[in-house]
C-alpha cells in the first residue's frame, strides 16, 4: 500500500509526541550489479536490491534512529513510537504542511544502468582486458577488470514541511594488474566513475588506462627500495588528491569538530595552509562521481570552498552538527543507505589549480621524490597524522625524473602538508574512490593538481 501525505504527517506527528523538535523518513530502494572479469574470464555476476525505510527524531542534538524493511503504515507508526520513547519532554508546538519540491538537477541520466544490456556491459570489461594484456610482460600474473552500477531512489520527508525525492545513478570501471618475478609481487590499480548513464564511457581510452596499470605494477616490481628521509616531494595530480581528502577535510567535518575533536577546530578565519593553498569541496560538479541533486537530509549540495588563499572559510556541516556549532548547513548530510543515520562528509573535495605547471615544478627541484600514484593508509583526525603508501614513485635528481622506487610512505601531519606547499600546477584532475566513516562507505572524489611540498618525512626501506 502507498503511503500519503496524510499517512507521513500521522507518523511525523508520532515522532514529536514526547517533546521532539524535528523528525525524518527516508525511504529508499536500491538497485546494484556488479560484474569481476579475472584474467579475461567473467568469474562473478550478482544483483541486489536494497528496500527500507529509516526515522531520525531530534531534540536539540540528541538523536533517536531506527530503520526498517517493512514500510507498511502500522510498522512506521510503531518505529515511530519506540524511537520517541527516548524523550520524555513538554510537547512543543511544532506545525507544519508537507509540500513536494522538485528537486535541483545536477545528475542527468542518459542511458542508465537498468536499460543497458548485459552484453554491453561485458563489452567494457573485454575493453579494460584488453588494455591491460596489450603491456606484453610474462610477469603480469593476474588481471582484474570490476564493473559497479547502481541506482539508488530515495525520498526525504521532515518536520521542515520537505518531500524531496531523487534518483543517483552511481557507475564505476576499475582495472588493477598484479606483476610477479617469481619472488616478489606488485600490484597496481586505476578506476572511472560517475553519478550518470552508460554514455560515461563514450570517447573514454579504458584501454589506455588499463594498459598504464599494467605498466605501473611491472615498473614498480623492479624499482630499488625507496631510502628514508625528509625531502622534497612532487605529488601528482588525480588521486595524489587523498591526501587532501584523509589528512585534511575529514578534519573539516562536523563529525569531527563539534565534538572538539580536530586540529582545525576554532579556526575560522585563520591561516592554516600556504598563502597558494585554495581547497574546495563542490557537489554541484553535473555527473561527477562524488555529486548529488539534493544531499541525504534534502539539502541542495553545494560548492564549499574550504579554504582559500590559506585561509580557512568553512567546515562540513550536516543538520544535526549545526545545531552544535551554529555555522550554516553545506549540503553535505550523507549516508551509505537507510540503515545510517546522516552525518557531514564530503562530495568531490579537491586542490583549486595553480599557475605553474607540471614541467616548471619538475625542472624547479634538484632533489626530490615524485609520487605518482598514491596508495592506501592510516589518519587521525585529531591531530591531522597520516601515514600513506605510494604505489608508484620515482627519483627526483637534478630537476629531471629518473629512477622507479618502490616501498614509499608519506609521512607527517595535513597541517605540515598545507603549510609547506610551494608550487601548484594547472593540471587539475579526479580520481574516484569510496569514503568510509560514521555513516558508512559512500561515493567520493578526490583530486588535486600536481603539488609540491618542502619537507615531508619519506620512509622506505632501502639503503
Amino acid at each position: 500500500m502507498k503511503l500519503t501525505k496524510k499517512d507521513y504527517k500521522e507518523i511525523l506527528d508520532v515522532c514529536l509526541e514526547t517533546g521532539a523538535d524535528f523528525a525524518e523518513i527516508y525511504l529508499e530502494d536500491k538497485l546494484a550489479n556488479n560484474y569481476v572479469m579475472i584474467n579475461g574470464k567473467l568469474d562473478r555476476a550478482s544483483s541486489s536490491n536494497l528496500y527500507g525505510a529509516s526515522i531520525r527524531i531530534l531534540l536539540g542534538a540528541e538523536e533517536s534512529f531506527g530503520y526498517t524493511s517493512d514500510l507498511s503504515k502500522e510498522n512506521l507508526l510503531n518505529l515511530a513510537r519506540k524511537l520517541n520513547a527516548s524523550f520524555n519532554a513538554p510537547k512543543q508546538k511544532t506545525k507544519f504542511t508537507l509540500k513536494e519540491e522538485e528537486t535541483p538537477k545536477i545528475v542527468f541520466v542518459e542511458r542508465s544502468a537498468s536499460k543497458t544490456k548485459l552484453k554491453d556491459k561485458i563489452k567494457l570489461l573485454k575493453r579494460a582486458e584488453k588494455g591491460l594484456r596489450s603491456y606484453k610482460s610474462k610477469e603480469i600474473i593476474r588481471t582484474n577488470a570490476f564493473l559497479a552500477d547502481e541506482e539508488q531512489y530515495i525520498t526525504v520527508i521532515n518536520t521542515l514541511g520537505v518531500i524531496k525525492k531523487d534518483l543517483r545513478s552511481h557507475l564505476r570501471l576499475s582495472v588493477s594488474a598484479v606483476a610477479s618475478d617469481g619472488k616478489n609481487m606488485q600490484d597496481a590499480f586505476n578506476s572511472k566513475g560517475g553519478n550518470c548513464g552508460y554514455e560515461l564511457f563514450d570517447g573514454f581510452d579504458i584501454e589506455g588506462m588499463a594498459y598504464k596499470v599494467s605498466e605501473a605494477a611491472v615498473k614498480m616490481l623492479h624499482a630499488d627500495e625507496m631510502k628514508s628521509g625528509k625531502m622534497t616531494v612532487v605529488i601528482d595530480n588525480g588521486f595524489g588528491g587523498v591526501l587532501l581528502h584523509e589528512a585534511c577535510v575529514h578534519s573539516l567535518e562536523a563529525t569531527s569538530v563539534a565534538k572538539g575533536g580536530s586540529v582545525f577546530c576554532n579556526m575560522l578565519g585563520k591561516q592554516i595552509a600556504s598563502p597558494i593553498v585554495t581547497a574546495i569541496d563542490d557537489g554541484t560538479i553535473p555527473n561527477a562521481w562524488g555529486s548529488l541533486n539534493i544531499d541525504d537530509e534534502g539539502n541542495e549540495t553545494k560548492r564549499n570552498v574550504l579554504i582559500k588563499d590559506g585561509i580557512l572559510q568553512s567546515y562540513l556541516v550536516d543538520f544535526r552538527n549545526d545545531r552544535i556549532m551554529n555555522h550554516g548547513v553545506t549540503g553535505s548530510g550523507r549516508r551509505q543507505n537507510f540503515k545510517y543515520s546522516p552525518t557531514s562528509r564530503m562530495t568531490n573535495t579537491f586542490f583549486a589549480p595553480g599557475d605553474s605547471t607540471f614541467e616548471e615544478i619538475i625542472k624547479n627541484t634538484k632533489s626530490g621524490f615524485f609520487a605518482k600514484s598514491m596508495g592506501g593508509g592510516s589518519v587521525n583526525p585529531a591531530t591531522g597524522e597520516f601515514n600513506f603508501a605510494v604505489n608508484e614513485g620515482y627519483l627526483i635528481e637534478n630537476g629531471k625524473i629518473t629512477k622507479p622506487v618502490r616501498g614509499a610512505t608519506l609521512v607527517g601531519s595535513g597541517a605540515e602538508i598545507l603549510a609547506n606547499i610551494d608550487m601548484i600546477a594547472n593540471n587539475l584532475e579526479f580520481s574516484y574512490g569510496m569514503c568510509g566513516s560514521l555513516s558508512g562507505s559512500i561515493p567520493t572524489i578526490v583530486g588535486q593538481p600536481t603539488i609540491r611540498v618542502q619537507n615531508i618525512t619519506v620512509g622506505g626501506k632501502g639503503n
